[in-house]
C-alpha cells in the first residue's frame, strides 16, 4: 500500500505541500497565450499524479493601472487541492501555485515543466509545508 504520509511520534503528519514558483524573463507570446495556460492546467496534474475534479478555468485579468499589467489567470481544482497560474506578459513574469495534500512534490520536474512551457530565464521557488500537526487518526 502506498503511504502518502509519515506518522510522527505525536500521532500527526504533514498534511501537504504548497509550492510557489515565480518565473522571470519568459516569452511574451507564450505568457499571453490563453490556450497554453489552459494546456498547463490540464496536462500538469496528470503528469504529477493529480486527479482533476472539474474543468480548468482561464480568465483575462485586466491591467489595474498600478503594478499589475494584466494577463491570464487560470485555476484548476484537483482531488489533491489546486493549481493556479497568473501570467503578466508585459513584465515577462508568471506566478504559479501548486498545493497538494501529500508530503512532497517533484519540485525539479515542475520547475523544468514551466521553464520549458514559458521559456523562463529564471525561476524562484518556495516550498511550504502545510498542516504540520495534521492528525493521522480520525476523531469522529
Amino acid at each position: 500500500m502506498l503511504r502518502l504520509f509519515q506518522k510522527n511520534k505525536k500521532g500527526t503528519c504533514n498534511f501537504g505541500e504548497h509550492l510557489t514558483l515565480d518565473g522571470y524573463g519568459g516569452n511574451f507570446k507564450k505568457l499571453n497565450d490563453k490556450k497554453l495556460v489552459l494546456k498547463c492546467l490540464t496536462e500538469l496534474p496528470r503528469k504529477i499524479g493529480m486527479r482533476i475534479l472539474g474543468s480548468p478555468h482561464v480568465y483575462l485579468a485586466p491591467d489595474n493601472n498600478i503594478k499589475d499589467s494584466g494577463g491570464w489567470s487560470g485555476f484548476v481544482v484537483v482531488v489533491e487541492s489546486h493549481i493556479s497560474i497568473h501570467t503578466f506578459p508585459h513584465r515577462r513574469f508568471v506566478s504559479i501555485d501548486i498545493y497538494a495534500c501529500r508530503e512532497s512534490l517533484d519540485k525539479k520536474f515542475i520547475t523544468n515543466y514551466f521553464r520549458k512551457k514559458f521559456n523562463l530565464q529564471d525561476i524562484e521557488t518556495h516550498a511550504i509545508k502545510r498542516g504540520t500537526r495534521y492528525p493521522v487518526e480520525m476523531v469522529c
